[in-house]
């Protein structure tokens, strides 16, 4: 993973799914130039992603993916209506005093990246992904947290949602840190009832590695 220029590949490089990616986040953002990764070999040799964005949001990160989407140009068999898979990752992390965000995040989105493209595994609404260890990578990751979080819930972000680009639709799915206790309620009722209780103190649904959930 290599930090990198947010802006698209060379201008003789048409990238039309990028560019509908960057206007409806500067709806929310402006001007602001996020932090930005690419990862190492990039998506045209691997299951990465092409890379990731993070923004310093309301006491939050807020990380946005490039890549499970098609970013330049389609192929002739590809359904129109979606633009590669049909969705892109988000994820929202407590903002603390750092001046960076967290770098296990651009890992962990990348992870769940790979998780898709490896195995063929579309995600939606209501989809759940049990690491079996903490969301944020610990211990292997060298500045993670522990947590006792170790599933990701999947939900549509609540500011981004939905958008329309040159290559079909695209969903911006955030990942939501939960607990397995918190997933055996899921289980048992649905995960979208269990994350509607989570934001009603919190409509973001910002995850906090350091949240416990019984």
């Amino acid at each position: 993973m290599s930090t990198d220029d947010p802006s698209p590949p060379p201008a003789e490089e048409a990238a039309p799914g990028w560019d509908a990616i960057d206007e409806v986040l500067r709806r929310w953002y402006g001007a602001a130039t996020p932090w930005h990764v690419g990862y190492y070999p990039p998506l045209a040799f691997s299951d990465n992603l092409q890379g990731c964005s993070a923004f310093a949001a309301d006491r939050h990160w807020h990380y946005v993916t490039y890549g499970l989407s098609e970013l330049y140009q389609p192929h002739p068999e590809d359904d129109p209506a979606l633009s590669g898979w049909g969705f892109e990752l988000t994820l929202r992390v407590l903002r603390g005093p750092e001046a960076e965000p967290p770098g296990w995040a651009f890992q962990m989105v990348n992870e769940m990246a790979k998780h898709v493209n490896a195995n063929s595994v579309p995600l939606e609404p209501g989809s759940r992904i049990d690491l079996q260890q903490a969301i944020t990578g610990y211990p292997g990751l060298p500045d993670a947290p522990p947590s006792e979080q170790t599933v990701f819930a999947v939900t549509t972000d609540p500011q981004l949602g939905e958008i329309a680009t040159p290559h079909g639709r695209v969903v911006f799915m955030q990942l939501v840190g939960v607990t397995a206790a918190e997933k055996a309620r899921m289980v048992s009722s649905s995960t979208a009832e269990v994350l509607a209780r989570l934001a009603a103190g919190n409509p973001l649904l910002v995850t906090d590695p350091a949240r416990s959930g019984g």
